[in-house]
């Protein structure tokens, strides 16, 4: 077990990261591990989970985020690790090991690092303790101020250690390196200046003199353009030593290359790495003590005057400024000239300039490892090969290139071809390639250690192949191309991921128009860009598709079109001979376990665009906890995207390629994620609304999922609803497709909380839908329920007449069915319709019979909702003092933390009631006091319908602002 703060806020186990939920319960998590050992009190615990004002429900808010980390804490084994969180008192503690926190375990390497003798050790030391680190600390948490301060802590302390490192590299005589580092940090955090002060000096001794004065203009700039100040004394004082031609502390004029060594007399003496100044004493130089030879590297005199410090001007003077690459070492006898082993550049290349600026960024670094992933189609060897073209200057050592073959059918090739093919080409003799993998692996790096050369590894299947064929040298280039995610190579060797996705429509058209002709496809533009998104930017369909219309001159694209868009078919036509998207998706899927082929042919019968462990286990039949697992390995074939923590998505020809897989369970399939949306928008309801009669009854064969989600409040209940909206309705429709009625209008009817809240956005479709399946069942006690709810939507958007229409027959089918609570809000329902339509007397008598149906159920809820309407009309009907009444009874049924719209709706009628018996005070109090309520709930409905009547007696420019606000946030909404 191993808690993450140096990046996303995560546990991670043997069987994968806990999946912690919403961002406030990774922040409660946060902070308690800030405070790790130590009690965390309540209150400083509300400090981190809420910016501003935290809601009246905190306390039970936190207690739920606990209760839910101790169950995950305890299903991993906790208590194994010595991990416990515990109550005590007013506060929390969570007891764990220092050695499971990653960023205790960060302070304990830079501690040793600066115990150190050695600058060589503290190297080791500080790459170990910056490779703990996975992105910004305590990413995917909601960051209060608290946390706010110890992230920007957390990262402070990563940048000092990234400036030691920079520092201990540069008392090596490595100051390429420290450049190289620097570099990529000082792009990150333009304005620190001490990281430019470093940078500079690192580009300084390096020999890149030229680089370093124009490093320090532009930071002078931008000083003075984002902050209008001028450098501090640490740029200054870097940029008087470079204009100087001075050494600076380590002793000596700057190396005409970084490869430097001495050749006789005393090392330069290296300052302890942490203690604040840059590394080295003004020991002696590194040169020879001699009259005409400077000794730059193991074998390599160069003859010229002597430059032996304190030689007169010669010894402060710079030395000519470096390429930005180290020079390639000289051929030796015997030594071939320089290799290029790459296929042609790819033909028709579009789009990808972000892509490839990335892999510029990530080949800059200190033998750095690049690796683009993708799914497959998507044109990572493409992209590869295209950047390895477009930078032959780079590499004057030569271009190496291997077919790993990861994912074909013919196999992958054994690594010791791979690595002969590649010692013959770099001159050894084939007598002297080594027969085991291991010592041609050993020969390979050595002949590599002084190169300058890009090694390409394309189709790499996993880690340990590519660690395999890495070469030795500091200045080589690996660049590797995966549809895994290759997750141990980025562990073992930094590997930088360069993820690659499926192109832009404008992409995807010129790709075509590349193949095709501009004219052909300027002549039918509409139907390109089409295509382009039929082909759901997969540059692997869209060649086969230009290949198709180019054998084809007479075809019209919109013709092709429209045969595309038949899912049924999209797959075979995007095949063409040997190659096609079907194709290259099966040599990925052949290498998966079954159990994640299963997991991943179920999901192709989601009928929805988006999927979570809950839903992918519905649809396997298995639980969360396994399809969580398969979709990882999913996420790291590039088989499904993960777009939100715990929510992933299926590219289209992937979901049509899945499908086919087992088209014969695609029942059984749908029936499983039926039964899931059904048990979680359940779970949902009655977190988000609590107290209230169960929405309907289950069908009677009705399969409980083996796992439902739960729901820590109501606002990540109502979070959920509004994220499925879309997904949920999609899954509605397959139902009533697929005959399954039953559950269709259930699957609908469950959202009512999200349509209470954003009633006036555009439900009445959906529940139309909903009323035709439950006609489809002749079912009246369905319809019943379908029409309560259409009614009044219907009367919400304004159509009063057809929610009359509607409403007046709901009661009866109700009354049918049995149902008396399904009748009281019938009654209640069409009430309002005909108050609105001035028929007041038969509204009164209406709400007055719901009241006793739902006091003789004994149902508080439906009661308190009769009530709420009932004292409206009695407001319409100039009654205050009973609407009054009514309010107060009603708010007297339901606990302060329940039933939030309903809360502000009633307070609000007080509030006007008390407007009227003349008691303005008391009424403008309450007005504001619903509307202040609304608005922290976000029920926005609320907050406009009470600041609409504070208006209505106020001129006040508060009012005015808060309204306004309201409407805007309703208009964004919709």
């Amino acid at each position: 077990m191993e808690f993450r703060l140096l990046g996303t806020v995560s546990v991670e186990t043997l069987s994968g990261p806990l999946p912690l939920g919403p961002a406030k319960r990774r922040s409660l998590l946060a902070a308690l591990l800030l405070s790790a050992n130590t009690p965390v009190s309540l209150g400083r615990l509300t400090e981190c989970l809420w910016d501003d004002e935290p809601p009246s429900q905190a306390r039970g808010v936190i207690q739920g985020h606990v209760s839910r980390l101790r169950a995950l804490l305890a299903g991993a084994d906790a208590e194994a690790y010595g991990v416990e969180l515990a109550t005590l008192g007013d506060a929390y503690v969570l007891r764990a090991p220092e050695t499971l926190l990653d960023s205790q375990r960060f302070e304990e390497l830079l501690m040793l690092a600066r115990e150190q003798r050695g600058p060589a050790d503290a190297v080791l030391m500080f790459k170990e303790a910056l490779s703990l680190w996975q992105g910004p600390a305590l990413s995917g948490a909601f960051a209060g101020p608290p946390l706010r301060v110890a992230a920007h802590s957390l990262e402070e302390s990563r940048l000092a250690t990234v400036e030691q490192l920079a520092r201990a590299y540069g008392a090596l005589g490595e100051h390429h390196r420290s450049a190289a580092l620097l570099t990529a940090e000082t792009a990150a955090h333009p304005l620190r200046e001490s990281l430019a002060a470093e940078l500079m000096l690192a580009l300084f001794r390096a020999g890149r003199q030229s680089e370093a004065l124009d490093r320090f203009h532009r930071t002078r700039r931008l000083l003075a353009d984002e902050l209008g100040i001028d450098p501090g004394h640490e740029l200054a004082d870097a940029y008087a030593l470079i204009l100087r031609g001075a050494p600076g502390p380590t002793g000596a004029a700057p190396p005409k290359s970084a490869e430097a060594a001495p050749a006789a007399g005393p090392s330069p003496v290296a300052v302890p790495p942490g203690t604040g100044g840059p590394p080295g004493t003004g020991g002696p130089s590194r040169v020879a003590e001699g009259p005409s030879r400077v000794v730059e590297g193991p074998s390599r005199v160069v003859e010229g005057p002597s430059r032996v410090a304190g030689g007169g001007t010669d010894a402060a003077a710079p030395a000519p400024p470096r390429p930005p690459f180290p020079a390639a070492p000289p051929s030796h006898a015997g030594e071939p000239h320089p290799v290029d082993l790459l296929p042609r550049a790819p033909r028709g290349f579009h789009g990808r300039a972000a892509e490839l600026a990335a892999l510029s960024r990530s080949a800059a670094g200190e033998a750095p490892v690049c690796l683009v992933t993708g799914p497959a189609g998507v044109g990572k060897t493409a992209l590869a090969l295209q950047w390895a073209h477009r930078n032959p200057a780079l590499f004057p050592d030569g271009r190496l290139f291997a077919d790993l073959r990861g994912f074909s059918a013919a196999g992958e090739p054994a690594l010791i071809d791979v690595l002969r093919e590649f010692l013959l080409a770099l001159g050894v003799s084939p007598r002297r390639v080594p027969e085991s993998v291991p010592a041609a692996a050993a020969l390979f790096r050595s002949l590599t250690a002084r190169r300058r050369l890009l090694v390409v590894l394309d189709n790499a299947r996993d880690s340990a192949t590519v660690r395999t064929l890495l070469p030795g040298g500091a200045d080589c280039v690996t660049l590797v191309t995966s549809r895994h995610r290759l997750e141990g190579l980025i562990a073992s060797d930094a590997a930088r991921p360069v993820p690659l996705d499926t192109l832009e429509t404008d992409d995807g058209t010129a790709l075509l128009a590349g193949v095709l002709g501009e004219e052909r496809v300027l002549a039918e533009p509409v139907a390109a860009r089409r295509l382009s998104e039929l082909c759901g930017g997969l540059p692997l369909a869209l060649r086969v598709t230009a290949a198709r219309l180019a054998g084809r001159p007479r075809w019209t694209l919109a013709a092709l079109a429209g045969e595309l868009a038949d899912e049924r078919g999209r797959l075979a036509y995007l095949d063409v001979d040997d190659t096609g998207v079907a194709a290259a998706l099966r040599l990925t899927v052949q290498h998966l376990p079954p159990g994640t082929v299963h997991q991943l042919a179920r999901l192709g019968h989601h009928p929805g665009g988006h999927y979570d462990p809950y839903a992918a286990a519905a649809l396997a039949g298995t639980d969360p906890v396994t399809a969580r697992a398969a979709l990882e390995r999913l996420a790291a074939a590039h088989l499904v995207t993960e777009t939100a923590p715990g929510r992933w998505v299926l590219h289209d020809l992937v979901r049509l390629y899945a499908r086919s897989l087992d088209p014969a369970s695609a029942h059984e399939a749908l029936l499983g994620v039926l039964d899931h949306c059904i048990a979680t928008a359940l779970a949902a309801a009655d977190t988000a609304e609590p107290g209230g009669e169960p929405c309907f009854v289950l069908p009677e064969d009705f399969r409980r999922p083996s796992a439902v989600q739960d729901f820590a409040d109501r606002a990540e209940a109502m979070r959920w609803l509004a994220t499925e909206r879309e997904d949920l309705a999609l899954t509605a429709l397959a139902a009533r497709e697929a005959g399954l009625d039953d559950r269709a209008w259930r699957i609908i009817l469950l959202q009512w909380p999200q349509m209470v809240w954003r009633v006036r956005d555009s439900w009445s479709p959906l529940l139309e839908m909903a009323l035709e399946s439950a006609r489809a069942e002749k079912d009246a006690y369905a319809e019943s329920r379908v029409l309560t709810l259409l009614g009044w939507v219907l009367t919400e958007e304004g159509r009063t007449a057809e929610a009359a229409a509607l409403l007046e027959r709901s009661p009866v089918l109700a009354r049918e069915a049995g149902d008396p609570l399904g009748e009281a809000t019938a009654l209640v329902n069409l009430a309002v319709v005909q108050a609105e339509l001035g028929e007041l007397p038969t509204a009164l008598e209406n709400c007055a019979r719901a009241l006793e149906l739902t006091r003789g159920e004994g149902d508080r809820h439906t009661e308190m909702l009769t009530l709420q309407h009932l004292a409206r009309m009695h407001l319409t009907a100039h009654r205050p003092q009973e609407a009054l009444d009514c309010a107060r009874t009603a708010l007297d049924l339901g606990p302060e933390h329940e039933e939030a719209a309903r809360r502000s709706l009633l307070l609000a009628v007080c509030g006007e009631a008390r407007l009227a018996l003349g008691d303005e005070e008391d009424g403008v109090r309450l007005l504001d006091r619903a509307a202040r309520e609304a608005e922290r709930d976000g029920y926005d409905e609320g907050a406009v319908r009470a600041l609409e009547a504070l208006l209505r007696v106020s001129s006040r420019t508060e009012y005015r602002r808060r309204h306004d606000e309201a409407l805007r946030r309703l208009a964004e909404e919709s």
